[in-house]
């Protein structure tokens, strides 16, 4: 596929505050590890692949290892995920294909169970932007 257009050429001053926010929540206190799996799973829904790439390798130097990357996809049938990460997959994968439904009311309630107010609060506005770039980069067919 060839690129189309340079957002961050053509909209600078949008592409910079899409970018402030990302360095909020890179700042926020959410967790790397939740960070990473938010935005992986997110780009792996929306087709990302200049995000899948980017951010495998991120969490790769975070710490993150090969199997439980590879094993995203299928994160509900395997044992490799804690409470708090298949809780905050599940609102991604919502969150991500919020016409379908939504974030349930049972998955907010076990955020709810987990998490602060707060850190709920920055776990969605961590999935949104990753929406915001994996919109961006899709559409405008941003390279690998």
């Amino acid at each position: 596929m060839k690129a189309r257009l340079n957002i961050q050429q053509l909209a600078p001053d949008a592409y910079n505050i899409v970018l402030e926010l990302a360095g909020y929540i890179e700042n926020s206190g959410v967790e790397k590890k939740h960070s990473e799996l938010i935005k992986i799973r997110s780009s792996q829904i929306n087709g990302c692949a200049f995000c899948i790439n980017m951010h495998t390798k991120d969490a790769l130097n975070h710490g993150e290892t090969n199997q439980r990357i590879f094993m995203l996809n299928a994160w509900r049938e395997v044992n490799l995920y804690t409470p708090q990460e298949r809780v905050i997959l599940a609102m991604t994968e919502e969150i991500t294909l919020i016409s379908e439904k939504g974030l349930t009311d049972e998955t907010y309630q076990q955020a709810q169970e987990l998490f602060t107010q707060d850190y709920i609060a920055k776990i969605i506005l961590a999935i949104s932007t990753i929406n915001v770039w994996n919109r961006i980069s899709v559409s405008s067919r941003t390279q690998v």
